[in-house]
């Protein structure tokens, strides 16, 4: 996929020069780091679920402490993402891997499963370190620190239930009513988006079917070796030739088996990433969209209505400063996004390519060094028994 043939012509920020300078110039700076790991399985009356140990180790000074380890589950994970995206709207959050599974795909407490949401939900945590902005979140202070106990009592200082719902009925209003003047560049944006979204699930499906039939192929492969190691137990002229035929295979079925790790590694989970990132980004361009809409609706308001002036000219001043610094966030965080995309995809596609040429190669050398074996045996028998 040509990256650059889905990019529209973005002007870049100040704060995005800013960030760009930061994490390429002073790549030795990083203060905070971040793993997720150990597994456990939690069995209630109630429900079966998996937590994370979340370790982290960090020089910064708002921290107590320069290593903390605490416990969490799913949902918590969840929490910390609906929390930094309501502080910040217009910012492009991280993905986290999907709750649910499709059923009969894969067992949603399989080793498999829980190893590859592990690094999932890694990978989330430490894209949020890496960020700016939200790398100083409080909330994100609060997830990494704070013990099962506390983090409960954090979770319920957030806004009522009835509050939500107000808050979701109004954005749904807004977005029925649409942006009536969209600046070009943030239509260039969403245009981008939404190109970039049909070609990344496409990627998606064929990568998934790549692997699908590979390892069709491996488990019919892994069959013949044990075949002809069985068959040359009864011809002893080619017990040989038939045991080398088993060997090969046998070799080739190893290379096929770290192939196949390598594309559920390297490449799967960075193709599926961006898939849900494409999601993410369209939420964000709704969240723009709802704020300018709220700040049009609000305008329009002011020109028809004789009273409360005074009221609606502060709310429309505030809305003002509210649409500039959300579109300001999310046109520094979109160039830091697209920049990181394409050295994820490049790369993953890149470790793809030498993966495959190495397997390719293993094979060759492997079929080849049989056959001028066979060549040299051969050659080596008396013309006589020669057929």
């Amino acid at each position: 996929m040509d990256m650059n043939s889905l990019s529209p012509t973005m002007p870049t920020s100040p704060l995005s020069m800013i960030n760009q300078v930061k994490f390429e110039d002073e790549p030795d700076l990083k203060d905070l780091f971040i793993t997720v790991d150990d597994p456990e399985s939690h069995v209630t009356t109630i429900e079966t679920f998996i937590t994370y140990r979340v370790a982290t180790q960090t020089s910064r000074g708002e921290f107590d402490s320069s290593e903390f380890e605490v416990r969490r589950r799913y949902q918590d994970f969840l929490w910390l993402k609906g929390k930094l995206e309501e502080a910040h709207p217009t910012l492009i959050i991280p993905p986290l891997p999907e709750k649910f599974v499709v059923k009969g795909m894969v067992e949603r407490f399989s080793d498999d499963f829980i190893e590859t949401r592990r690094r999932a939900l890694n990978k989330f945590l430490n894209r949020i370190a890496d960020h700016p902005t939200l790398t100083f979140s409080e909330d994100f202070k609060v997830f990494l620190t704070a013990q099962a106990g506390e983090l409960s009592s954090h979770k319920k200082q957030g806004p009522g239930l009835l509050s939500r719902m107000g808050q979701t009925v109004r954005a749904v209003a807004l977005s029925m009513r649409g942006v009536r003047s969209r600046p070009e560049e943030f239509t260039e944006m969403n245009d981008f988006i939404e190109t970039f979204s049909q070609k990344i699930n496409l990627i998606d499906k064929i990568s998934q079917r790549i692997y699908k039939e590979e390892r069709e192929y491996f488990d019919e492969m892994k069959e013949y070796g044990p075949i002809h190691a069985l068959w040359s137990e009864s011809e002893e002229d080619l017990a040989d030739t038939l045991g080398g035929v088993a060997s090969c295979l046998d070799r080739c079925c190893q290379a096929t088996e770290r192939r196949l790790c390598g594309l559920s590694e390297a490449l799967l989970p960075v193709v599926h990433e961006y898939v849900l990132y494409s999601e993410m980004l369209m939420g964000v361009m709704r969240r723009r969209d709802h704020i300018q809409a709220e700040l049009e609706s609000k305008a329009e308001a002011l020109t028809y209505k004789k009273a409360d002036t005074d009221l609606l000219t502060e709310e429309v001043g505030k809305l003002e400063d509210k649409v500039e610094c959300a579109n300001t966030a999310l046109r520094a965080d979109w160039e830091r996004w697209k920049q990181n995309m394409r050295n994820d995809i490049k790369s993953a596609f890149a470790d793809t390519a030498e993966r495959n040429i190495h397997y390719y190669e293993q094979c060759l050398a492997t079929w080849e060094s049989f056959l001028t074996a066979q060549s040299d045996l051969y050659a080596k028998e008396p013309p006589d028994d020669k057929p």
